[in-house]
């Protein structure tokens, strides 16, 4: 059984940061990509950012500079670290990985909210 537990979401006001952490646990072969989703009310779930086990970055565009991805591969653990953020960043954000099992599966989080105020 494996399981992605994210924690670090909040309330915070515009112009804040926050870091959000996702910690695989369970029988882990390995792990590949890792990375973020949002998903606001009334809209789609969106890709924020992911990383490789190599640590290639892929970034939304319109999130660059702003958010930065990072991941600890002998923790299984990714992190999302938020910068000036601002009230549309408001969602509920999902860790994404696929581990493998050794079968490769992609796992989801339960989802964390952050709520930016204005």
């Amino acid at each position: 059984q494996v399981q992605l537990v994210e924690s670090g979401g909040g309330l915070v006001q515009a112009g804040g940061s926050l870091r959000l952490s996702c910690a695989a646990s369970g029988s882990i072969f390995s792990i590949d990509a890792m990375g973020w989703y949002r998903q606001a009310p009334g809209k789609q779930r969106e890709l924020v950012a992911a990383i490789t086990s190599r640590g290639r970055t892929k970034y939304a565009d319109s999130l660059k500079g702003r958010f930065t991805i990072s991941r600890d591969n002998a923790k299984n653990t990714v992190y999302l670290q938020m910068n000036s953020l601002k009230p549309e960043d408001t969602a509920v954000y999902y860790c994404n990985a696929a581990i493998s099992v050794p079968i490769i599966y992609e796992y989801w989080g339960q989802g964390t909210q952050v709520t930016v105020s204005s």
